[in-house]
């Protein structure tokens, strides 16, 4: 089973997918990193290397890349962070509903079932704080899956545990 974890942003969209054994993860076992990365959006502004694109010209470019990626990669289940608003940047949180609703409407379009997790619920899940930094989850990622160097940038790995998350959910379920 594959799932794919995706952490929502208008400049940098990561993503990470993850592969279950047939048989199931094992304590301790980590799932196999199918494919990671980013999408950066606005590349293609209007001068070479400025990213100054406008908003519906960021979504249009991450609808595509999400299109190719569902292709690439064929996930079972998606799993997006939740939306959410920090009392000090409010309009993040407006930002990022823009691209969460990309995103959800590619898991529709694909007829895929959606996983909603909170960031506080995917950090406490991996390091036990839900309250956890970047450089705590890109440590972490990288410990839980023996990676030479943490995923970079903090997107990537934020993306690989929010599938992590996810499957382990699902397996408890299961």
């Amino acid at each position: 089973m594959r799932y794919l974890g995706i952490d929502p942003g208008l400049r940098i969209t990561g993503y990470g997918c993850l592969e279950l054994p047939a048989s199931g993860l094992r304590i301790g076992q980590a799932p196999t990193i199918v494919e990671a990365g980013v999408f950066r959006l606005g590349k293609n502004g209007p001068e070479p290397g400025k990213s100054i694109a406008s908003v519906s010209a960021r979504l249009l470019e991450l609808d595509a890349d999400l299109r190719d990626l569902f292709d690439r990669v064929r996930p079972d289940v998606v799993a997006v962070e939740a939306l959410f608003a920090h009392p000090k940047h409010p309009a993040t949180a407006i930002v990022m509903a823009h691209a969460r609703g990309v995103i959800l409407l590619n898991v529709r379009r694909a007829g895929l079932p959606l996983v909603e997790l909170r960031p506080r619920e995917v950090k406490k899940s991996l390091t036990m704080w839900g309250a956890a930094g970047k450089d705590q989850m890109q440590r972490a990622v990288q410990a839980r899956f023996g990676l030479a160097e943490a995923p970079s940038p903090p997107d990537v790995a934020d993306a690989i545990a929010i599938a992590l998350c996810a499957a382990e959910r699902g397996e408890l379920r299961a």
